[in-house]
């Protein structure tokens, strides 16, 4: 087995230092060209979790190697050669063109005050053309639909290339097509060598796209394994805190929702996701 390409451990962390940790000892492995699931309801800490593993949030305590190296040993450009973020949603204060925002995914390669060279616009024209919307090169930021942006934010990052892309709730705002426009980018882009990491609350998309599940509560991961592994009723039941079936329909994994158990609504009063 190839060695992990991201080892977490006991990796914890609190927006507030007298209340609940948003990531509590949190442990997992990441291996090299898979796909990773970060699945769990809101408020779990799977946003969280995403910015520590790309260093926007210092852990409290435990750590994290990146290719066998300390996290906090790379420099903010070696770290944003490495590994990328599609955001869930992004503010851009200028009026920056499709093709203009996403050359802005060759700054670890430039230089202070660098301005791109035509080989980093041809870079941003391929990553457009990647994701299947070229044709929104000249179009302005604000112009574009909800889906539209949210693709172009995954041209921006395939713009950096990346070996580790995580991506908060790529599919959440989508639409049918452009959920499985996604889930096809992200197949394609495992198939071509990159690492994904990728949160959601949506356990379907998790189960068409990811070969390992980290299931995720309350900042706690509850369980770590293969598709086949742990995503059953049982597991998906104790993660969601709602009894739920998990279905074999046409050779697709799909999630009945059965009734509600008592207890702790999911995610209420936790801070984790922000």
């Amino acid at each position: 087995m190839k060695p992990a390409v991201i080892q977490v451990n006991d990796l914890s962390f609190s927006y507030n230092p007298v209340g609940n940790a948003a990531v509590h000892q949190v442990s997992f492995e990441i291996l090299p060209q898979t796909v990773t699931a970060i699945l769990g309801p809101n408020g779990a800490g799977k946003t969280t979790l995403l910015h520590l593993l790309l260093r926007l949030k210092t852990p409290l305590t435990g750590s994290i190697h990146l290719q066998g190296r300390p996290l906090n040993h790379y420099s903010r450009h070696e770290l944003s050669q490495n590994i990328g973020l599609v955001p869930q949603t992004e503010y851009i204060p200028f009026e920056y063109t499709a093709l203009e925002y996403v050359t802005l995914g060759r700054a670890p390669y430039l230089g202070p005050l660098e301005i791109p060279a035509e080989k980093d616009t041809e870079i941003a024209r391929q990553s457009l053309k990647e994701v299947g919307v070229s044709h929104l090169e000249n179009r302005p930021i604000p112009a574009l639909s909800g889906g539209e942006l949210q693709l172009v934010l995954l041209a921006r990052s395939l713009c950096q290339q990346p070996r580790v892309l995580l991506l908060d709730e790529p599919t959440s705002h989508l639409d049918l097509a452009n959920r499985n426009i996604t889930l096809q980018i992200m197949d394609r882009l495992r198939r071509a060598g990159t690492t994904l990491v990728f949160s959601t609350h949506d356990p379907e998309a998790a189960a068409l796209i990811a070969d390992k599940l980290v299931l995720m509560r309350a900042g706690q991961v509850l369980e770590t394994g293969s598709l086949e592994e742990v995503f059953t009723t049982e597991t998906l039941s104790r993660t969601y805190g709602t009894r739920v079936e998990v279905l074999q329909v046409d050779g697709l994994r799909v999630v009945k929702s059965i009734e509600r158990l008592g207890g702790e609504q999911n995610g209420q009063n936790n801070p984790a996701e922000r």
